[in-house]
């Protein structure tokens, strides 16, 4: 039977920015019912030329407050359900810096290095990961560490992120899915918000969520950004032009990445091979 299918967010520094087709599937970001693209018309001309000429889905394109440890807010544009970044971030982006298969941008972490990653365990706001999430980051950070690359990744759970690379936190909103971003001078984005809906799902696939937005903090886009295929949207292109390939990893859609714009209700939470190829080639 055929559920809808759930997205995911993404942030980043002003960048907000997952899985296969399977029989039910969720968005990384808000939930988009019946995967009906927001309203673009209310976001101003350059902003959704900006958008374009980076490659992403400018359908898919909607003002939203990014909600930090602590309840302080940013507005930011949401962009593909699982991508949000400032206008700033947009002015910043060259249309060089979106790359793909798996896809990536060339903003990108610094490496050899180590990665200080804390769960937030603060009360306040209700922005305090569950049990269920708390697991789930430790695996999502084991598939991380499992990988030959040159970034070592550090767990910790508390309040004080100030030192921290990145804050996994919950966002009470009902939703399911989660928001990340892109990297920045050399760093990974900071924020990495769970919504709270993934409470109603597995601890493998609140991992796969926690390891999707992981990603985009590392600098990964969406594998299937050019045709959400994930999500059941087929015939929606985005620009290839300027995009590059990574060595050794497929050019057609892959069911298997922990990278894909939407996931199922039943994700192992574990990397396709693609995946560990994209990591160990760019780190």
């Amino acid at each position: 039977m055929e559920l809808n299918k759930l997205p995911l967010v993404l942030a980043a520094t002003g960048l907000l920015f997952t899985s296969c087709q399977k029989d039910e599937t969720a968005p990384e970001t808000q939930e988009l019912l019946n995967n009906e693209a927001p309203s673009s018309s209310q976001i101003p001309k350059e902003v959704i030329e900006k958008v374009n000429n980076l490659h992403f889905n400018s359908d898919y394109i909607e003002t939203f407050e990014l909600t930090l440890p602590g309840g302080a807010t940013e507005t930011t544009y949401l962009i593909e359900n699982d991508i949000a970044m400032s206008a700033d971030q947009l002015d910043k982006l060259s249309t060089a810096d979106i790359t793909s298969k798996q896809y990536r941008t060339y903003n990108l972490v610094s490496s050899p290095r180590t990665i200080n990653v804390i769960g937030y365990t603060g009360t306040g706001y209700g922005q305090n990961l569950s049990n269920k999430m708390q697991q789930a980051l430790q695996r999502a950070v084991a598939n991380y560490n499992d990988l030959s690359i040159g970034l070592t990744f550090n767990l910790s759970f508390g309040t004080n992120y100030s030192s921290s690379d990145i804050v996994v936190y919950k966002t009470s909103n009902g939703q399911a899915g989660g928001v990340a971003g892109f990297p920045s001078g050399g760093n990974p984005y900071k924020f990495v918000q769970i919504f709270s809906g993934m409470e109603s799902y597995s601890t493998s696939t609140n991992e796969h969520v926690i390891t999707h937005e992981i990603g985009h903090t590392l600098g990964l886009r969406h594998t299937d950004w050019f045709s959400r295929q994930s999500c059941g949207q087929s015939g929606e292109s985005a620009n290839p032009d300027g995009a590059v390939h990574i060595p050794g990893t497929e050019t057609g859609y892959d069911a298997n990445s922990v990278m894909l714009a939407c996931f199922s209700a039943n994700e192992s939470g574990n990397f396709g091979g693609d995946d560990e190829k994209a990591l160990e080639y760019l780190y």
